[in-house]
């Protein structure tokens, strides 16, 4: 039903933690914290074990009553590893988040310990090398170009519906017109997919006045909204509608 998460800068614009600098080559560098707010002990743990089907909403479930602001499924040349990072809302709720462990996903026991936040960092500057969206900021092995992976895309067949996806979960139908507002789109040909409780899955998808539009959108493919870099693919009507009707459970 969903998907595993997408690989993306782990920063939420609302939580402190994530102060991002702008000092850094750019204009933007995902692992400075902005100037005056140093925290004594930044509140992620790992995973270990998972199952390999997991996602990022299995991780909220097993979670569940504590303050999530960021999950990273750590993938390995592509493939998910068992592996996790997950970010809280402060100490105290990683404390607790640190009593889960043993305690089973499915039919496995999930390892729940404590990291540090260079740990965290680290994966996630390997999730964006791999993705080649930095492609000079990060040593590592060759990847595909951004411009490699637009050709791939622009072979798929293309509805008038875009699916968007890494959105950061404070994301709001006005972000989504605004990202597209050379567009000019409604605000009734937007829809930010929720799970059952009414949290944002991270995702969105927008309907366009024609599939030609909607690949000529695609030019913003990996473009920016808030702190996190947004992805972009071809969707259609009916993946839509199954997705608010999930929000609707």
């Amino acid at each position: 039903m969903y998907e595993i998460g997408s690989k993306r800068p782990r920063m939420m614009d609302s939580n402190p933690y994530f102060a991002v600098s702008s000092s850094a080559a750019g204009g933007y560098h995902p692992y400075s914290y902005g100037s005056g707010f140093q925290p004594s002990t930044f509140p992620v743990v790992r995973l270990r074990g998972l199952p390999f089907n997991c996602t990022d909403i299995d991780i909220f479930k097993f979670f569940a009553g504590l303050e999530i602001v960021d999950v990273l499924l750590v993938n390995k040349s592509g493939r998910f590893s068992g592996e996790a990072f997950v970010v809280f809302a402060g100490p105290m709720q990683a404390d607790l988040a640190l009593r889960r462990d043993r305690q089973n996903m499915g039919r496995r026991y999930v390892e729940v310990f404590r990291c540090k936040k260079q740990e965290y960092y680290h994966a996630v500057a390997a999730e964006v090398n791999y993705e080649g969206i930095y492609d000079n900021d990060f040593h590592g092995s060759p990847t595909p170009s951004r411009s490699k992976r637009f050709s791939d895309k622009d072979q798929l067949e293309y509805t008038e519906i875009l699916k968007l996806r890494g959105l950061p979960f404070s994301a709001t139908k006005s972000d989504v017109l605004d990202f597209f507002r050379e567009y000019k789109l409604r605000n009734d040909k937007v829809h930010i997919a929720c799970r059952p409780d009414g949290k944002a899955t991270g995702e969105a998808f927008v309907e366009f006045a024609s599939a030609e539009e909607a690949k000529n959108a695609m030019g913003k493919d990996k473009m920016m909204i808030g702190s996190r870099y947004v992805e972009l693919f071809p969707s259609t009507p009916d993946e839509a509608r199954r997705a608010e009707s999930r929000s609707r459970q």
